[in-house]
């Protein structure tokens, strides 16, 4: 299973290409949305695709043996588990899921994402179609990057400093293993109030942070 290298902001999509062996290109696939496999409740499917919702769509491409799932109209509610299914029998179902996190920030604040692991591998953390950083203190974009590796089976990533521009698409890397994140960041507004003479009544200063 992959995840698509897409870069959006809050309301846009996701859409994430499942692969599965020649052998099940009969089979129905579906997405499962849930922590725990064995709980996830399905909420789209290949042989119901009518019965999907605005949010949810799936498409399977039997002559390449993938399967796209798409979520749309991303929110931070959409930060959780999420599993690529093929439909076998009981429960014996081959699956693998993948974890989505969106975050939102205001710029020229920060933001902490954390990102768990289970074996001591080479830690990055990239923004999708740009560069990586390793070292504890580096920047993407010009946005300062600080990461922290002082807690086991865990590191957390810092950006400050945040522009409308460092929204996007980012990965938590270990070793092999990604987890995508996504990063918005809105511009924050404020109103100056001022002391206002008859002739410039009417007028107000908008002052953007």
């Amino acid at each position: 299973m992959t995840v698509s290298e897409v870069s959006v902001k809050t309301g846009g999509s996701i859409s994430i290409p499942c692969l599965y062996e020649p052998h099940y290109r009969n089979h129905v696939k579906y997405l499962c949305e849930g922590h725990f496999f064995i709980v996830c409740t399905i909420v789209a499917q290949t042989d119901q695709p009518k019965s999907s919702s605005e949010k949810f769509s799936i498409y399977d491409d039997t002559d390449q043996n993938i399967f796209t799932v798409s979520i749309h109209d991303l929110t931070h509610k959409d930060s959780h588990y999420w599993w690529c299914g093929v439909e076998i029998e009981k429960n014996r179902d081959v699956r693998q899921y993948f974890h989505l996190s969106v975050t939102t920030a205001f710029e020229g604040g920060s933001v902490t994402v954390a990102c768990h692991h289970k074996y001591p591998k080479v830690t990055k953390w990239c923004r999708l179609g740009r560069n990586c950083v390793t070292d504890q203190s580096r920047s993407i974009d010009g946005t300062p990057v600080t990461i922290n590796t002082s807690v086991p089976n865990v590191f957390t990533v810092t950006m400050s400093e945040l522009t409308t521009e460092s929204s996007g698409w980012y990965w938590c890397v270990k070793g092999k293993l990604q987890m995508p994140v996504l990063v918005t960041v809105h511009e924050l507004t404020s109103t100056t109030t001022t002391t206002m003479s008859p002739s410039t009544a009417g007028n107000t200063n908008k002052t953007l942070k």
